[in-house]
Order: C-alpha cells, then structure tokens, then sequence
C-alpha cells in the first residue's frame, strides 16, 4: 500500500481526513510504501517525533485558544479584544454543534483533531506489530524502537485524557479504522474511558526508562506514566463523575456518576502516591519540590542581576522555579517546552511598556491569595479573622502580606516591576471600561512567567512552560484522596505546607488537622493559586460542579453587588478593582493618595448548566455517526 494512502484515507466517524502535517503525509506518493517505513526504525522515529509534536500542540498552557490561555475563560481572568475576541465568544457562548467552536480558537484540541492524532498513534503502533520494525541500529541504543512503542502507548492515552477533558463521554480508538468499517460507534463511560487510559500507560510504563537526562530529558518515562493514571483517576473521583448530578443530565452512562464510590478516591490516591514515591533511574525520589537553599527569604535580584528593582516583592526562587533547568527536571512531570515566542511579552505586558494586556487577572483570583495572619498562619481576606488582623480593603495588597506568590503573579495599582510603578489611575494603564480596550478593565495585569527585568523591545527571551503537570499538583490529588478517604492527619497536613514553604508562604492554621471541609478547603485554594495560569482552574472547576453547588449558589441569590465577597463561584460575575484618588488612601503613586474600590467588570459572561459543562460535538460528526449522543445542553 502506498503511504500517502494510508494516512488520507477516511477514517473514524469522527474525521473528515487524516491530519496532512505529518511525516508519511510529507512522503512521496510514488517512492515511499508502507512497508519501507515500516520496516525502518529511523523511520519509525519521525513518525513518534510528529506525534509529540502533534499531541504537545493541542495542550499548550499559554497558547491553549490560539494566543489567549483556558485561564481567559475560567474565573482566573478576563480577556481583550485582540484575536477575534475568543475568550469572549466562549463567555457569550457564541458557538455550538452548528456553528462551530470560535473562530481562530483551535489548537489541535478539537474532537475531530485529537482523533486525527490518535489514528497516527494507532497506525504506528500497527505498522510495527505488522512488518516487525527492527531496533536502533546505532551502537548502544539497544532498546529504542521499544522506548518508541511505549512513549506511543502513553501519547495515545494522553490524547484521550485530553479529549476526555473536554467532552466527557467518547469513544476509544485502539485500532485503525478502514473504510467500509462499521461507523456504529457509540460513547464509552468515562470511567470505562479512564480504566483504557491507564492500560495504555500501564503498557507504556512497561517499555519506557525510569527518566531521562540530556538530549532524551523531556520524552516520556515512567513518571509521566504514573503521572497520566493519577490525573484520570483523580477526575474520576470528583463530584462531575462521581455522585454529582447534572440538570437536564442527558450522558450515556449517568447512573455511573450520580453515586458516590469512595473506591474512586482510593484509587486517586494510591495513583498519586505512586507520582510522589517514583524512582528515577539510578534508583534516588525521581521527583522534589525546586527549593534552593541560595535563594532566600531576601532575594528579589531580577534576570539581569539586578536586586529590588520590584521593591522588594518578588523573590528570584518563584520566577525561576518557571525557568532554571533544575526546577524543570526537579518537579515538572510532563511539559511542553518553548510553549510561545517573545510575541507573548505583548499580550501580558501594559500599554506603558507597549503590551496589549490580553489576558487581565480578575477580582475573583486575587481573592483567593491569602494573607499572613499575627499568628504566623495563613488566612483567606474573607476570613472572620481577617480585620482584626489588619486587612484593609482600600489597601488590599500591602495592608497585610499577601502570599509571596501574588506578588509573583499580579501586577496591581502601585506595583513595582523594573524601577517602574504601575498607575492604573491615570496614564495608559489606568482602568479601561471595556474589554475591548488595550489597558486592562479590571484593574490587574499578568506577571506570572515574566522575568523581573525582561524588556519586550529588547527581545531575545524564550518563553517556557508552564508545565502541563508539575508534581504540587500530584501533592494536592494525593492529600485531597486521603482527606476524602479517611480524613486530615499530619502527613497530608505536612505535604501541603511544603508547597507553601518554597513559596515563603505561611502554613495552614492547626485547626485543619481536626477539620475535614476545613482541609478540602485549604487544598482547593492551593491548588488554585500554585496552579494559577496554568491551564487548570477551567477544567477544575467543572469537575466540581461549582457553578451548581449548593453554597455557591446561596452566594449568587444574596448578591448585592461588587462589595458582595467573597463572589460565588457560578461562573456568571466577574470583578475587579479599581483606585480611587483619597487623602487618607494608604497607597501613594505619584505623590498621590489612592484607596481601591472594587467594580463590577462587563465582559458579557454567561454559564448555563449542563452545557457549559463540555463542548459539543459537531454536527457533521453526529450525522456520519448517528449512533453517537451529543453532549448535554446541546
């Protein structure tokens, strides 16, 4: 058979055709067949290679829709104008099985794309079994062509989780389909779904090294292996897929997810101790939270070198816990390097430094940041405690301090970055009405990945990260399953705080250790905050079903306006702040006097249960698959 025919031709229900950018689609109709790749270990090769590239492109954190991050559609941010405006079509819910996704929006994560990516794995996989690759001929790589076999078990797995991720139920793919197959596919359960993900990376655990260094640093091992059961499991435990209840709940298999199995959780859990306790290949912990000893408590010196040009707020360890080499092989578990160009200083930086702020931090982020209590513990701003400790909301950011890792993340009125103070009351920074305009409308700006010291005009800077999975997040699924499990105890209390420990942040107040809810909610918030900007916050608040929670929901109907914090988590507010000139205001910018004041920000969003739970499947697929069911609310 010709190669080029193998990859074009119709494949599942779910394709119109195979995706043209990969490697057999590169190769001559006329010279190249099926058997001569296969029979080819360094052909072989490039195919896995297109496949990372394939499957990293539809999970980029900081590029996620196009040029704007999931966290532009979550409650983590609002979004501009720029690129079509897609954050605020997913907002308006300006898309559907008809219409389509929003334009421009589609990185390769789309149900027809990640299928496409799936059928390449598959046919690797097959061409191997069936003309017998050969090894690596090369002198001391003895095992590679199985390394190549296990890394495409993994990359199929994770190309499902990603699916799963979006849309729930699915179909798994674990052949290649023919023309003239029988099209009568129908959804699978999500947990039928999850326990074939872990099988894959079961198999792939099997075949691949326990880490990599060097050149091979960033392929899949072991650890990423147990990486992808831990975040399956843990989905499958949360409310979405175990014991919570849709409006209007049209999925295939809901009687699976409306009780509530505490096995689930169990699983979770061992899944994630299994992350924790992995082995690296000289037999050491394989992975520990990046922590240098040589920067302190002290040290806020910028990438050039330069000390406290951010007045003193942002230490060097959490910018370059983003950046150092050690900390990328230290805790990042799976990751996609060089995820933007230096284009991205744009879309972060104010119009002062000639950005276009595309992504604006909200209200309701910066509320979860908590701050450091007389007692030496960290509390929520909306704590009962919270005034008699000195939080002042006209002075919200200095009154008390805040979490280490606000400053590192948010740039706010009377911020300091580069010797520079920001003023989001007069100038090009000052706090837009709309959206639509280039300075931020609701009174923040990113931080979070930029370097003390970059200069967009200036150039020559790399953008990495963030990773798709870093091991905090594997620490918060294992402390939330054993607090589900059994409830809080020191070991799970200790694990917490040493996530907060690196960040110079406080510890938890005693009083979780004897308080179930009181630890979820600590865990919830940490994972929220270590996690922002991260590609996380919108799936994980689905999972949760918080727009629909009870609690949540109380918020919402007492709502009074933007004084009514702590905001429910409905999905349906959005908030900022903004200064307000005040000769008693704490805050001094420009010889000015400032209080903050918190708005209402307009940026039209909307969610509606069930649909806003998943994306819908397309039209076109449904009609070449009758047999499949649309997702709720579609």
């Amino acid at each position: 058979m010709k190669i080029t025919k193998l990859i074009i031709k119709i494949g599942t229900a779910f394709l119109l055709l195979c995706s043209c950018d990969g490697y057999l689609d590169r190769m001559p109709d006329d010279k190249v067949t099926e058997e001569d790749v296969f029979t080819r270990y360094e052909e072989v090769e490039k195919l896995v290679t297109d496949l990372y590239a394939s499957a990293k492109s539809a999970n980029k954190p900081l590029i996620y829709l196009n040029h704007f991050g999931s966290a532009a559609i979550s409650d983590e941010c609002s979004a501009s104008n720029h690129e079509s405006a897609i954050p605020h079509q997913f907002h308006i819910g300006n898309y559907g099985p008809s219409q389509g996704m929003p334009d421009k929006s589609s990185c390769g994560q789309y149900w027809w794309d990640l299928y496409t990516k799936i059928r390449k794995a598959n046919i690797i996989l097959e061409g191997i079994a069936k003309y017998d690759t050969p090894d690596n001929p090369k002198d001391g790589r003895e095992g590679d062509l199985k390394r190549r076999i296990g890394e495409t078990y993994f990359l199929r797995g994770y190309l499902h989780w990603l699916l799963l991720r979006a849309y729930g139920e699915g179909a798994y793919m674990d052949h290649v389909v023919e023309p003239g197959d029988d099209m009568a596919y129908t959804k699978e359960s999500f947990h039928t779904l999850v326990d074939k993900i872990c099988a894959d990376a079961d198999s792939a655990y099997d075949r691949v090294d326990a880490s990599y260094s060097g050149e091979f640093f960033g392929r899949v091992d072991k650890g990423a292996c147990l990486g992808l059961k831990a975040i399956v499991r843990w989905m499958a435990a949360t409310p979405m897929w175990n014991g919570g209840a849709l409006p209007n709940d049209t999925r295939a298999f809901k009687d699976e997810y409306t009780t509530y199995d505490p096995v689930r959780w169990m699983a979770a859990r061992d899944a994630a101790k299994a992350v924790l306790d992995a082995k690296n290949v000289n037999g050491g912990i394989r992975y520990s939270l990046y922590a240098p000893s040589n920067m302190g408590e002290d040290d806020f010196k910028d990438v050039d070198g330069s000390a406290n040009t951010n007045n003193g707020k942002v230490r060097e360890r959490l910018w370059q816990m983003f950046y150092n080499m050690d900390a990328i092989q230290q805790e990042w578990v799976w990751f996609v390097t060089r995820d933007k160009d230096t284009g991205w200083s744009g879309d972060v930086l104010p119009p002062s430094q000639n950005g276009h702020a595309r992504q604006r931090p909200l209200q309701e982020q910066v509320d979860e940041y908590e701050y450091i209590g007389v007692d030496g513990y960290g509390y929520p701003i909306y704590a009962d405690r919270a005034g008699s400790d000195g939080y002042d909301d006209g002075n919200p950011y200095e009154s008390v301090e805040r979490d280490p890792r606000f400053y590192r993340d948010i740039r706010y009125h009377g911020s300091w970055y580069g010797g520079t103070q920001l003023n989001t009351a007069e100038g090009s920074d000052a706090v837009s009405s709309s959206y639509q305009e280039t300075s931020s409308h609701t009174g923040y700006y990113l931080r979070k990945l930029y370097k003390d010291g970059w200069d967009k005009n200036k150039g020559s800077h790399v953008i990495n990260g963030p990773a798709i999975w870093r091991l905090p997040a594997f620490i918060y699924i294992y402390s939330e399953a054993v607090n589900q499990v059994s409830g809080p105890n020191q070991e799970i209390y200790d694990l917490v705080n040493q996530v907060r420990e690196r960040s110079f942040m406080a510890p938890m107040p005693p009083a979780v250790m004897n308080n179930a809810n009181l630890m979820q909610e600590y865990i919830r918030r940490e994972r929220r905050v270590e996690l922002f900007y991260e590609n996380d916050r919108y799936w994980t608040s689905r999972l949760y079903m918080e727009p629909d929670s009870e609690e949540e929901l109380t918020k919402e109907r007492t709502y009074t306006g933007a004084n009514s914090w702590p905001y429910a988590k409905t999905l349906r507010f959005s908030h900022g702040m903004k200064p307000v000139e005040d000769p008693n205001g704490k805050i001094v910018v420009n010889g000015k006097n400032y209080r903050m004041e918190r708005i209402v920000v307009n940026d039209g969003r909307v969610f509606s249960s069930p649909r806003s739970y998943f994306w819908p499947i397309m039209q076109d697929e449904l009609t070449r698959c009758p047999s499949l069911i649309q997702n709720p609310g579609w």
